[in-house]
């Protein structure tokens, strides 16, 4: 399809299609409002949407990472999958019909997807190959990003011209808890590490306890000030590109970013593929999760068998980073979880499980070493440097029942 106008682009479109949209914090919303009015009906597949996102009759909410957007929509159709794979659905089973994304201006033929990469560029490759449409809504305040950021403007049908503000991350405070957590995680990590680095209060507490390191890596799905801050202390390698697939953050953020060869934006199927983190020296994954049980299975996705979020990356960077030499997965978390009130050491997962099998476990009480020991082991370790001293006799007790312990 040559360049068309919006009206005429959509009117190509089968009935009841499906449109990829730039998710996350990049989703282009004035030009998506244009679409939402045009379509009676359609699947809209975002990764992790946001609030704003069209949730009425007509609109299906497909995701394969659930986001406070999507999360308790009765229109919600959840696919689970790992994030690596998600290239694989757009290619197979769940081809889009047009992807909506949210550019810079064109540069030398080119525009760039600044802040969020991700599944989008498969997304294109697959809409492009059965004939549908790529829509930009071009914004002047998006950084331009390098890598697979970067795409051919003859690969883009329809240009929307229309600037809006970009969203901002937050400030959050580390409380103590996640201090103690992420002094925990920073000592583990050693100079010429590659690490996963997420946004948060722990990721922020470990990347603060990290600055006096040398020679450190980014290899990691997203980024946020974090890395910022590695890179001013010079913790950072500086002959080694900081590669993601996405980023979040502050306007100091976006304005480090912009232009800069540093940061090697790249697609989900690269770093997200266990086998390429692997080849990451000394690769530190740090996930989190809603509960642990004894047997060290993780539940990051569902609460009450509905799901909250998904696989994400966290099956894709655990995988790799076990298989890195020198590699560590970890799974940081409170040892309470102040909402819900109760323990997150749990006898037994009463969730569908998200992952399995890493190094450790770190709560504000300690690091329970997991990988290498057998299940009795594990458990102990889990029960006395993990959980909150308050359930431990309790889950002594639920161990021998399960076989995880000699009879009191």
């Amino acid at each position: 399809m040559g360049p068309v106008d919006l009206t005429t682009a959509l009117r190509s479109l089968p009935e009841n299609p499906r449109v990829v949209v730039s998710g996350n914090h990049a989703t282009p919303w004035h030009t998506l409002r244009l679409l939402d009015a045009a379509l009676p009906a359609y699947r809209l597949w975002a990764l992790n949407g946001q609030p704003g996102l069209p949730d009425r009759d007509g609109v299906t909410l497909e995701t394969s990472f659930v986001g406070p957007g999507q999360r308790r929509s009765p229109r919600l159709s959840y696919v689970p999958s790992r994030l690596s794979l998600v290239p694989t659905l757009f290619g197979g089973v769940m081809p889009p019909d047009a992807v909506l994304l949210h550019t810079t201006p064109p540069r030398g033929g080119k525009v760039s997807l600044g802040t969020e990469v991700n599944v989008l560029p498969s997304a294109v490759e697959a809409v492009r190959a059965r004939g549908g449409v790529v829509i930009a809504q071009v914004n002047r305040h998006l950084p331009w990003t390098f890598g697979d950021a970067e795409l051919d403007t003859s690969l883009v049908d329809v240009m929307v011209e229309a600037d809006e503000p970009l969203a901002y991350a937050k400030v959050v405070p580390v409380d103590e808890a996640s201090a103690r957590i992420g002094a925990l995680v920073a000592d583990r990590v050693a100079d010429g590490a590659t690490l996963q680095a997420g946004i948060g209060a722990v990721p922020d507490a470990t990347m603060l306890g990290l600055s006096g390191r040398r020679g450190l890596r980014i290899w990691t799905e997203m980024f946020s000030d974090s890395v910022l801050a590695l890179e001013r202390a010079g913790a950072l390698d500086p002959d080694v590109p900081v590669t993601a697939s996405f980023l979040f953050g502050s306007e100091e953020l976006i304005e480090w970013v912009d232009g800069n060869e540093r940061i090697h934006m790249a697609r989900t199927e690269t770093t997200n593929d266990p086998g390429r983190i692997a080849r990451n020296p000394a690769m530190v994954s740090v996930n989190t999760a809603l509960q642990v049980d004894l047997f060290g299975q993780a539940n990051a996705s569902r609460i009450q068998a509905r799901i909250h979020s998904g696989f994400g990356g966290q099956t894709d960077f655990i995988v790799g980073a076990l298989h890195s030499p020198g590699g560590q997965a970890l799974i940081a978390l409170r040892s309470w979880h102040p909402k819900a009130d109760v323990s997150t050491i749990v006898p037994l997962v009463d969730e569908p499980v998200t992952s399995f099998q890493m190094s450790a476990v770190i709560t504000e009480q300690g690091v329970a070493e997991v990988f290498g020991h057998d299940q009795r082991e594990q458990a102990r370790q889990l029960i006395e440097h993990a959980a909150h001293p308050s359930v431990r006799e309790e889950l002594r007790e639920e161990a021998v029942e399960l076989g995880l312990a000699a009879p009191l």
